[in-house]
C-alpha cells in the first residue's frame, strides 16, 4: 500500500497510481436544448463539435472530451461546472465580448471593465453562462 505524504496544505493525499484505470478526464455539462447548446459552445466559444446524437453533444477540447448532455429538466447550480485555465484570459474575455458573451458581475466582487475579478491569490476570473444557466468561467494564474 502507497504512504500517503502530506500535501501543501497538511492533508495527506495518495499519490495517483500509473496504473490506475482512471488516467482520462471526461466533462459533462446539461442542456434542455441541444440546438441552442450546439451553436453556442461551437460557434460562440469556438469549440469542436465531434459528434452529436439525441443523448449529447460531444466536443473535443485539447483532447478533453465535453458531453453536453441532452436533459428534460435542469437547474442550473449555484456555482461553476466548467472552466478553462489560460494564458490570457483578458485576451479571452475580450473576443468572446465580440460574440455576444456577457461576463457576470457579482455584489462584493471589483471586477474590470471586462467582468474580470483579481483574486487575493492573483488569480484573475471571468464568469459567463451558457444557454442553459450553467456557470462557465476562465482563469489565469
Amino acid at each position: 500500500m502507497t504512504k500517503a505524504k502530506p500535501d501543501k496544505a497538511g492533508t495527506s493525499a495518495v499519490p495517483p497510481k500509473s496504473g490506475s484505470a482512471l488516467q482520462k478526464l471526461m466533462a459533462f455539462v446539461a442542456t434542455r436544448d441541444p440546438i441552442r447548446a450546439r451553436a453556442f459552445y461551437r460557434d460562440t466559444l469556438g469549440l469542436e463539435l465531434v459528434s452529436g446524437d439525441q443523448f449529447a453533444l460531444v466536443f473535443d477540447i485539447g483532447g478533453t472530451m465535453l458531453r453536453v448532455t441532452t436533459v428534460q429538466e435542469l437547474t442550473p447550480a449555484a456555482y461553476t461546472v466548467l472552466g478553462w485555465q489560460l494564458q490570457d484570459v483578458v485576451g479571452a474575455a475580450k473576443s468572446l465580448q465580440q460574440n455576444d458573451v456577457v461576463f457576470e458581475r457579482y455584489p462584493g466582487m471589483v471586477q474590470d471593465e471586462h467582468g474580470i475579478w483579481k483574486s487575493p491569490s492573483g488569480a484573475m476570473v471571468a464568469w459567463f453562462k451558457d444557454p442553459d444557466g450553467n456557470t462557465l468561467s476562465l482563469t489565469q494564474f
